[in-house]
């Protein structure tokens, strides 16, 4: 039989009804020890124990047990052994040690292994009362700080994003400068940096957000059903066009409409694409005839437009319009402070969805967390920790919990490598290879980590395994 001890708040603490008591376990030979148990009772505490050490850790790895107290001896538990497996099935527990040595090498060892506490025996009362109302105290105020937080994210989120970087505040003092004037505006930034997120911010800020946005990803397919997507088409205008339907810039007349990847985009979509800009009109594929359209235009990219123009890959007239009004979303490199914002609003969110009550992550996973470079930036993080929610056991996110990528350490080599003037491409390059080698080679995650469509990854696979048969 498992038995568990309700931690009571002290007196100041006890009028909030909403504190829930912690359980404790006491893990004893003797599960009926009456002087323990008498003394944990005058303390304001309501001791249960258990002999079973196998039955505690059950207990302790769903999360019903957070503080432990373990006696070395009568529980027969093998040195730090019992200590070692709780903290693996739960680092939030909190393990006290009892044991007849008074070694303090002995002490130091348990505390260095993460016991809470180590108490020798005959038991100090007032040493064991004092450990005990630090717990409740401590447990109350990560109540309280938790409540501060969920606080906090609600007064930092600016239309379904977070930050508090000065790098985002400054991102959100534009929007809300921008939002009552633009027409077209250009968003540049990496990928995975919740462009669309902002694009969505600047229409609810702007006169005409009663309207429809609509949002269109322009690496997403072929070349010809972007461009029917986005102006419309007539019957018979191509194959598999077996009626007359308008386009995305007409069906959202009077709204917003942002396209992502707008460099994906052939230089004959990008030619009426300003000119829809200049005269606010469209011609259907196959048809002579205009459709005046009255919209305001959000486009995105992740590549440098102005290298493309040097290339012939961007018309610069579209650019050069475009860039007259041009925000740039940061990556999360830029906004390191904002990560574990990011993190606790994502356990926040999957929480919702998932049905489930994480209540943040452990200093470990915390670690990982701010330790990894996150090329994919926002988009990154929050697949990582809600892929965490979903298989977290406890009520906290241990590094188990995250991706394998996260807990594999860069190779020093990366982190001391010499910088030399390369060109663009053989920027890109590198970075799609980093992405693909954190993805282990998945090349549909990896996409979408850097945020272009599949055909784009799969012809640049193809266009490098050419030139590496050239080269041999």
């Amino acid at each position: 039989m498992i038995l568990c001890m309700s931690v009571r708040a002290q007196p100041d603490l006890r009028k909030s009804s909403s504190i829930q008591p912690m359980n404790v376990c006491i893990v004893d030979g003797d599960a009926g020890n009456g002087a323990l148990g008498k003394a944990i009772e005058q303390f304001g505490f309501v001791p249960f124990g258990t002999s079973n050490p196998l039955e505690a850790l059950e207990q302790i790895g769903v999360g019903r047990c957070r503080v432990v107290l373990c006696d070395l001896q009568t529980s027969g538990v093998r040195g730090l052994t019992f200590l070692d497996e709780a903290l693996q099935r739960d680092p939030g527990a909190y393990v006290i040690l009892i044991t007849t040595s008074q070694s303090l090498d002995s002490a130091i060892d348990a505390i260095r292994r993460g016991a809470y506490d180590y108490l020798p025996k005959p038991i100090d009362t007032a040493r064991l009362k004092t450990t005990l109302d630090h717990l409740a105290e401590q447990f109350e105020s990560r109540r309280r700080v938790q409540t501060l937080e969920l606080q906090l994210l609600i007064e930092l989120e600016f239309h379904g994003i977070v930050g508090r970087s000065p790098a985002m505040l400054d991102l959100f003092d534009s929007v809300r400068r921008i939002s009552p004037h633009y027409t077209s505006l250009l968003l540049s930034s990496p990928p995975g940096t919740e462009k669309e997120l902002v694009a969505r911010a600047i229409h609810e800020l702007s006169p005409v957000s009663a309207q429809r946005f609509a949002a269109w990803n322009c690496s997403a397919n072929a070349e010809t059903p972007v461009e029917s997507q986005l102006f419309g088409h007539v019957r018979g205008a191509f194959m598999g066009a077996i009626d007359s339907r308008p386009g995305l810039l007409e069906s959202s007349n009077g709204g917003t409409v942002f396209l992502d990847e707008l460099a994906e985009t052939s230089r004959a979509t990008q030619t009426k694409l300003l000119r829809v800009i200049q005269s606010r009109e469209i011609h259907r594929m196959g048809s002579p005839e205009v459709h005046r359209v009255e919209v305001r235009l959000i486009a995105a990219t992740s590549r440098d437009l102005r290298a493309d123009v040097v290339a012939g890959l961007f018309h610069e007239d579209l650019l050069d319009t475009l860039g007259a009004m041009q925000l740039r979303v940061p990556s999360l490199a830029e906004r390191l402070e904002d990560i574990p914002l990011l993190a606790a609003f994502f356990v926040k969110k999957y929480n919702e969805s998932y049905h489930k009550n994480i209540r943040g992550l452990t200093n470990r996973a915390k670690t990982l967390v701010m330790q990894y470079p996150w090329p994919g930036n926002v988009r990154e993080i929050e697949n990582a920790i809600s892929g965490a929610v979903m298989l977290a056991s406890s009520d906290f996110i241990d590094s188990d919990d995250l991706p394998e990528y996260l807990r594999q350490p860069s190779s020093p080599a990366s982190a001391v490598e010499p910088w030399q003037p390369i060109s663009l491409e053989e920027v890109s390059n590198k970075h799609i290879q980093r992405v693909l080698e954190a993805c282990g080679g998945n090349r549909v995650r990896a996409a979408h980590v850097l945020g272009i469509g599949r055909t784009s990854l799969y012809r640049y696979l193809k266009r490098e395994s050419q030139n590496i048969v050239r080269v041999s």
